[in-house]
């Protein structure tokens, strides 16, 4: 004789979704007050950008155009972590070389809210700003005498460097030294990948297209560090605090600049000036700990500004 054990099984099916729901309840009801936040540059943290009023430029014609236009239109990144970061639900953009854009459209008398923020991949970063569709470009940005011939820089606002992301509970690995038999994951073709494979030939590395997948190998226990500019990697790092750090002195120097069209030398020096003032009146240490701060690292002094001569 055959027994009924419980619903038959179309029964089963259709309680199922109500059984989903019930537990979905069950599990919101466990939270509780004062839960932590969700990690993430808070608004309420940021810091709030003076306006300058009656500020005038006629001798740039990128501030004219922008002035005419009634907003800025500023080149950045949208997948770099506490850097340059856009939400996908909300279209927002975050992170420190946003605050950076936004601090210097403050000075140059644009009120930041109106910044129109428009993504260029780093391979177009010149060609955006040689045509006008950019007024500048803050995202990562290295500085150097080849980048020169075709762009004008200010700052450098940040000083960037080759470093190490690995576990919290990584205790063998404290630099570049470090890294013989390790298994290192670094973007294909990339800089940081070419000087491991030049300067630490014994490390094992392992190649990507992009840096998040060397971030989630690296929290699955398939590889033991990840390796690209400090900056990168605080952002990562920043995300997951409990479970990434950044660890030793980074082995490389990469002064981040917010690029300029090559000609508007005007331009450039009132970047300089401004950068100068947001670091002199604490803006720029406060949106640091607010974006790139959440990863534990304190913020470092500003690098010195290279105000190099007129082209």
């Amino acid at each position: 004789m055959k027994r009924n054990h419980g619903a038959p099984p179309r029964a089963r099916l259709r309680l199922l979704p109500l059984l989903l729901l019930a537990l979905l309840a069950l599990l919101a009801g466990c939270g509780k007050e004062g839960s932590p936040p969700v990690k993430g540059p808070q608004p309420e943290d940021l810091p709030v950008y003076q306006v300058a009023t009656g500020f005038q430029l006629p001798q740039s014609r990128t501030w004219e155009r922008a002035r005419n236009r009634g907003h800025l239109v500023v080149g950045v990144k949208e997948d770099q972590p506490y850097l340059g970061e856009k939400d996908p639900a909300s279209g927002r953009y975050s992170g420190f070389d946003i605050e950076i854009a936004k601090m210097m459209a403050a000075s140059l008398g644009f009120d930041p809210k109106t910044t129109e923020f428009k993504t260029i991949a780093s391979a177009n970063r010149e060609t955006a700003l040689q045509n006008g569709q950019i007024d500048y470009y803050v995202g990562t940005y290295t500085i150097n005498d080849n980048r020169k011939k075709q762009v004008g820089f200010a700052g450098p606002y940040f000083m960037a460097g080759q470093s190490l992301l690995v576990r919290k509970n990584e205790k063998d690995i404290k630099g570049p030294e470090d890294l013989a038999g390790k298994k290192v994951c670094s973007a294909a073709g990339s800089t940081p990948y070419q000087r491991l494979q030049r300067e630490y030939p014994q490390a094992v590395l392992v190649a990507y297209d992009t840096y998040s997948v060397c971030v989630d190998n690296l929290l699955t226990y398939q590889v033991d560090a990840v390796s690209t500019d400090d900056s990168i990697l605080l952002g990562y790092a920043a995300k997951v605090p409990e479970e990434l750090k950044v660890v030793g002195r980074p082995f490389s120097k990469e002064p981040y600049g917010i690029g300029v069209p090559r000609g508007d030398s005007a331009l450039r020096f009132a970047l300089d000036d401004a950068l100068a003032e947001q670091e002199k009146n604490g803006n720029w240490k406060k949106a640091y700990e607010a974006t790139l701060g959440l990863s534990g690292v304190p913020a470092p002094e500003p690098p010195a500004i290279d105000r190099y001569p007129a082209s």
